[in-house]
């Protein structure tokens, strides 16, 4: 991945980010949304934003379902806001990294419970 890429990932994870948080407002849209990065395309055409929706499965599928019918508008916003020759169409991807991660340190500490350790 070349340095240019890995910069406009990074700014069109912090513009997407910021549009969520302050200009898209959707009841659709619940539990605490963050997206953990963003994949573009070498031509920068086509970009994947991968989100973590912390919240119930139901609530996970629903602002999924919202992202997706929001797709015009973000991209819409995000030419008014970066300076690219292409807009990238943007597809968002559910990551579930996060709770993977929950649940492994709930597993451990239930067998360090187990074991009578501390952790």
């Amino acid at each position: 991945m070349s340095r240019r890429t890995e910069r406009v990932n990074e700014l069109l994870r912090e513009e997407i980010s910021d549009l969520l948080r302050t200009d898209l407002r959707d009841p659709r849209i619940g539990g605490l949304v963050t997206v953990t990065h963003v994949d573009v395309s070498p031509d920068l055409r086509r970009a994947s934003a991968y989100v973590s929706v912390l919240g119930t499965a139901e609530e996970r599928e629903s602002t999924m379902r919202a992202l997706r019918h929001a797709r015009p508008f973000l991209r819409r916003e995000l030419s008014r806001r970066v300076s690219l020759r292409y807009t990238p169409e943007l597809e968002f991807r559910s990551d579930v990294s996060m709770e993977r991660a929950q649940e492994m340190t709930d597993l451990m500490r239930e067998t360090a419970r187990d074991r009578g350790e501390a952790l």
